[in-house]
């Protein structure tokens, strides 16, 4: 039976104020610092990656929550302005819309977010024809949403139960726990997890804690996915200059990375993740959409902001060629 969407994405959405690059410290006392760039922008892990999914092509519905202001109404209307369906977006009507402050520096980047309605975004947010009309569902910024984390694998297991896939993208844990008990039980119901390499180690050191295997040490981001793939999902690993990687349990799969002249990597790996499940939702293998999922990040830091430089399939295609995938057991 036909499904109404290719993708439901399920979590965050805010607008992004993006400044930098900002000097080496920033000085209080009222001292006013100027820094090149200043952009107001679509941010939040599941909004890119929503917006970057659009952008290749699929049909993409939205569930989450804004408030009832300025801010929301932004997001709202940026989201739309992609091609994302909102209907589900839910309007909070106490909290208010999250807010996040992003400060560049070269290649790196402090976060700072107000939350905001995230804490009561929740499994009421995820209408059951969502689940039930999607080939995909994905889930951002896990650690940021506690009500949702809580119920996130009912939800997935639910989605699965009508033939569609999962995937997860926990981004950061801002307390720094990777809560195992939280987390466990969802990996069951999940398809792919996305982590990016640091990511990818924090999250086995608390989930799959064990005899290091792969990456020497055991602390590269190769071992750190050969003990997630343990548990149940593929897991596949952005990792920056030097690529990304997959590891399915048996097989671990590498391709290099998409040579690019960077303007700003804020979003990069949510243009990623977009792009893999692209990639498997048009059927490529997974070498291919590897491949394909790294010219979506690299092509996406072409500009400021995350949703800017986002490319269309045939950019993401013909970049792909760039790199040589390649796999070993």
């Amino acid at each position: 039976m036909p499904r109404s969407f290719d993708l439901l994405v399920i979590g965050d959405a805010n607008p992004d104020v993006v400044v930098g690059p900002v000097p080496r410290t920033l000085e209080y006392g009222q001292r006013e610092q100027l820094v090149a760039t200043g952009s107001l922008l679509t941010g939040g892990s599941a909004a890119i990656t929503a917006c970057g999914a659009a952008r290749l092509g699929l049909r993409v519905a939205f569930a989450g929550r804004v408030g009832d202001d300025a801010a929301g109404a932004f997001v709202r209307t940026a989201l739309a302005g992609r091609g994302v369906d909102v209907s589900a977006l839910a309007t909070d009507p106490e909290l208010p819309t999250p807010l996040t402050t992003v400060l560049t520096r070269g290649d790196d980047r402090a976060i700072l977010t107000a939350s905001g309605c995230l804490t009561a975004t929740g499994p009421q947010d995820v209408p059951d024809r969502l689940l039930a009309e999607s080939r995909h569902v994905h889930a951002g910024s896990f650690f940021l949403m506690p009500r949702l984390a809580r119920s996130l694998g009912d939800l997935f297991a639910r989605a699965r139960g009508h033939g569609a896939a999962t995937s997860l993208d926990t981004n950061d844990d801002p307390a720094q726990r990777w809560d195992a008990e939280l987390l466990g039980p969802v990996l069951k119901s999940t398809d792919v997890l996305l982590p990016n390499a640091a990511e990818a180690r924090a999250l086995a050191a608390a989930l799959a804690p064990g005899p290091p295997e792969g990456d020497g040490p055991g602390t590269g981001p190769a071992a750190a996915a050969a003990a997630l793939a343990r548990l149940g999902p593929l897991v596949v690993v952005k990792d920056g200059a030097d690529g990304a990687l997959a590891h399915d349990g048996v097989t671990l799969t590498r391709t290099a990375a998409v040579p690019v002249e960077p303007v700003d990597s804020v979003g990069a790996g949510d243009s990623f993740d977009a792009g893999f499940i692209a990639a498997v939702l048009h059927g490529m293998d997974l070498p291919a959409a590897l491949s394909f999922a790294a010219a979506c990040g690299a092509l996406s830091t072409r500009a400021h902001g995350g949703t800017a430089a986002q490319p269309t399939r045939d950019e993401a295609r013909a970049a792909a060629l760039t790199t040589r995938p390649g796999s070993h057991a």
